[in-house]
């Protein structure tokens, strides 16, 4: 084992071993007090930090907004400069400061005093200034940077940033977010997608046959329509069952010449098949489609037992889910 590999793995367990340290320091009170703040908040949260906390707030106002709490990030020097206008009466302030005594944020705390903002500090020094001046106070302190000197935010950084994360998802469980809510956030990209796209959008018009209809029929239908499949239905559009090329194909390789004149689809369906609804995701409708022990590559799509259209595999993997 190289001695770059365990150094590289060092730091992994020491920050590792800081956010575990950081969930037993944590006072029960001030969490509780934390989140009864910004669950009752009427306003917006104000996220601020300098230098690596700074990045780290930006991250942590990122995460509360796209979870259902609207934040945006305010550096402190930009605060004192007219940045202090967005911060409202309603609103909360989570302030990230390692020491405790960042003097950017100490320049601002009075100006939130006066505008009756509560303050949420996640501080490495619960008693410092700015941990004093906050209605609730996280405790973020760390033995010991990841840092072989000891200086470079490491440690200190991952345990705020987890702590961060920690806040965003106690405060969507204490809202009762639902899917629905997340996915109304995240419209776009694959995780957008899997919890908005339906089957409805994707899904090809139904090519449907009779049951009577003969095998050459099957093959002209399959086809023209192009789908690698065809829905056989009765006389109300009723789903009967699928033909898929595969279908097709074995049906004729064990049909005798001279039998495939009486060769129907009723013959060389599928009965019953899988299907899906329009209004299914269509991450749903594609797990049905792997999940199983014969993976298949279209399904059938049915609406109160009528059959409006065919949904392929091809179909969901282009939409990029």
């Amino acid at each position: 084992m190289s001695d770059h590999f365990t150094k590289f793995t060092e730091v992994l367990k020491l920050e590792s071993a800081a956010i575990d340290r950081a969930a037993s320091n944590l006072n029960p009170a001030e969490v509780d007090r934390a989140i009864e703040i910004l669950k009752s908040s009427r306003g917006k949260v104000i996220v601020t930090g300098v230098g690596k906390s700074g990045v780290i707030a930006e991250k942590i106002a990122q995460t509360l907004t796209s979870t259902g709490t609207a934040a945006i990030f305010v550096h402190p020097s930009d605060a004192i400069h007219g940045g202090l206008g967005v911060i409202a009466q309603n609103d909360v302030v989570i302030a990230l400061s390692n020491s405790g005594e960042t003097d950017e944020i100490l320049t601002i705390l009075p100006h939130i005093k006066q505008r009756a903002t509560a303050l949420i500090a996640i501080v490495g020094n619960i008693n410092s200034t700015v941990a004093r001046n906050a209605d609730a106070v996280l405790d973020a302190s760390v033995d010991k940077e990841a840092c072989p000197l000891n200086l470079a935010p490491t440690a200190s950084t991952t345990v705020a940033l987890a702590i961060g994360d920690a806040i965003a998802m106690a405060l969507m469980d204490a809202k009762g977010l639902t899917s629905e809510d997340f996915a109304a956030n995240h419209p776009a990209g694959q995780l957008g997608k899997r919890l908005t796209l339906t089957v409805s959008s994707l899904m090809h018009v139904s090519p449907n046959v009779t049951p009577s209809a003969n095998w050459l029929d099957v093959v002209k239908a399959i086809s023209s329509h192009a789908l690698g499949a065809v829905n056989v239905v009765d006389e109300r559009s009723h789903l009967l069952g699928i033909i898929t090329d595969g279908d097709l194909r074995r049906t004729i390789e064990r049909t005798q010449p001279e039998s495939l004149s009486t060769l129907s689809a009723e013959k060389m369906m599928t009965h019953s098949p899988i299907t899906a609804s329009p209004e299914m995701l269509a991450y749903d409708a594609l797990r049905l489609m792997e999940d199983r022990p014969s993976q298949i590559s279209v399904l059938p799509v049915t609406n109160e037992g009528i059959c409006v259209g065919l949904l392929r595999l091809h179909d969901i993997v282009r939409s990029g889910l």
